[in-house]
């Protein structure tokens, strides 16, 4: 292979290209073939691939890729409001904001960066979003990718305000699915939810898996740091690892929903699953100088290999 994973120099494994709108985009590659993308338009991965070369989220084929518009697809970061509950625009405005690339990251555990390409990203309130949103922060992002094509992204919001401040947060993460019918989602059954579909009310999961056979849209509260998401067709399952992030919001808009949406193809909820780690029904609260850190693990495994092995 080349190297070893303790002489991989990361820096040779990122690179940094424009996009059809002059917008900068990082790809990260380890030394297996596997690779991710991550757009400074909103801090968001729009690509992640396996050592074979194959794409492993969701893009509409009418994503609108243009700013400030955010993209239909990968993994849109919600902050500091998710859905429309609250006065911000849907999802909050770090998703079409234009991330800067942070060249003096603040100190990672060693782990965080040992055998993996990656690249650290900062968003800063400007003078416009101060005005909706009247708290200063600085968010960094860290994207990386390891020799494993284990994908982590860290969020590390810091308040830099003097009094403080609440927010909510998602990684909404669109999973690409070979047919949503056959799809189940372990590590969410017994647990309460909230139905977006029955105005938010509180239920609690029967099933022993999650599947799918109509729109749904649910926050699973007090949720396990472990998920998985079985795709029984291409016999693989995403395996869901997060901190700080006690709820997971699990969304396909059906056959009516997507219709009614201009950057959706008619018949593509068939294809993708929204599982987001997130912290939504209790807002984050941080106090002057506090920071705040939610990190998420995805990877990908060969169904034979699950549930016994994940300590779902």
């Amino acid at each position: 292979m080349g190297h070893s994973a303790a002489d991989w120099d990361y820096r040779a494994a990122i690179e940094i290209t424009k996009d059809w709108n002059g917008v900068e985009q990082v790809l990260l590659q380890n030394q297996q073939g596997a690779s991710a993308r991550v757009s400074l338009h909103g801090g968001q991965v729009t690509s992640w691939r396996n050592k074979h070369g194959e794409e492993l989220l969701f893009t509409s084929s009418k994503a609108i890729f243009k700013p400030p518009k955010a993209m239909r697809g990968g993994i849109p970061i919600c902050f500091p409001q998710f859905g429309n509950c609250g006065s911000l625009e849907q999802h909050g405005f770090a998703r079409n904001k234009v991330w800067v690339i942070d060249d003096n990251p603040q100190l990672h555990p060693p782990n965080d960066s040992h055998g993996k390409s990656f690249i650290d990203l900062l968003l800063k309130p400007s003078e416009d979003d101060l005005k909706c949103w009247p708290h200063s922060f600085e968010f960094r992002l860290r994207v990386s990718l390891a020799t494993s094509g284990y994908l982590t992204m860290t969020s590390r919001v810091r308040n830099v305000n003097g009094k403080p401040f609440s927010f909510s947060f998602a990684y909404h993460t669109y999973f690409l699915v070979s047919d949503i019918s056959e799809v189940r989602i372990e590590g969410l059954e017994t647990l309460d939810y909230l139905d977006n579909l029955c105005e938010r009310k509180r239920f609690t999961e029967q099933g022993d898996a999650i599947t799918f056979e109509s729109e749904v849209s649910r926050l699973y509260l007090n949720s396990p740091n472990v998920i998985a998401v079985l795709d029984h067709e291409k016999k693989r399952t995403y395996v869901i690892r997060k901190e700080g992030l006690p709820d997971v919001f699990v969304w396909n808009p059906w056959e009516k929903k997507s219709k009614s949406m201009v950057d959706f193809g008619d018949e593509e909820y068939k294809q993708m699953l929204c599982v987001d780690g997130a912290a939504i029904e209790k807002p984050i609260t941080l106090k002057p100088g506090e920071e705040w850190t939610g990190r998420l693990q995805l990877s990908v495994v060969p169904s034979s290999f699950c549930s016994e092995h994940l300590d779902l």
